[in-house]
């Protein structure tokens, strides 16, 4: 484990969107996912300026260490807004100093802010570190199985 020098946490806009990229190809590979780069700092980028993103970013010194991202969805069931908190990824070496719980407070806060009574996110079930993690800062775990389905693009359904 790696000591901080100066840690914190700041909001993210488009102008981070290559940092924030980066972070996400690393998370990518630790969650063992498929990560396409071609345009993706774009999108990011694009999404953090129309607001349908918000994300914050760990920093040690100047350099980008962990992300949190989030966006507001509306429940049918509760007939509310919550905060969907769709990533908290920290590096390796930066773990286990505090720089999470310090990001997960920022997406509270925002989500407190935008009227939400709720955050929800999810984490692979093989990943015990952070649901123990996500267990300490007093979540409840819910038992539910999260699908996928590839859709297809304009070009494909002809």
């Amino acid at each position: 484990m790696r000591l901080l020098s100066f840690a914190r946490v700041r909001s993210a806009g488009p102008d981070d969107a290559e940092q924030l990229a980066a972070l996400c190809q690393a998370h990518a590979e630790f969650e063992r996912l498929d990560f396409d780069a071609h345009g993706f700092a774009q999108r990011l980028a694009a999404a953090l300026s129309c607001g349908a993103l918000h994300a914050w970013l760990a920093l040690d010194g100047a350099q980008a260490v962990g992300y949190a991202t989030a966006s507001p969805v509306f429940s049918t069931l509760q007939a509310a807004h919550y905060m969907h908190m769709d990533c908290l990824y920290l590096m390796p070496e930066f773990r286990g100093q505090g720089l999470g719980g310090v990001l997960m407070q920022a997406v509270r806060d925002h989500a407190q802010a935008q009227g939400c009574q709720q955050l929800q996110w999810q984490t692979p079930d093989w990943n015990h570190g952070a649901i123990d993690f996500y267990h300490r800062a007093g979540a409840l775990g819910l038992p539910k199985q999260r699908f996928s389905l590839a859709l297809p693009d304009d070009e494909d359904k002809s």
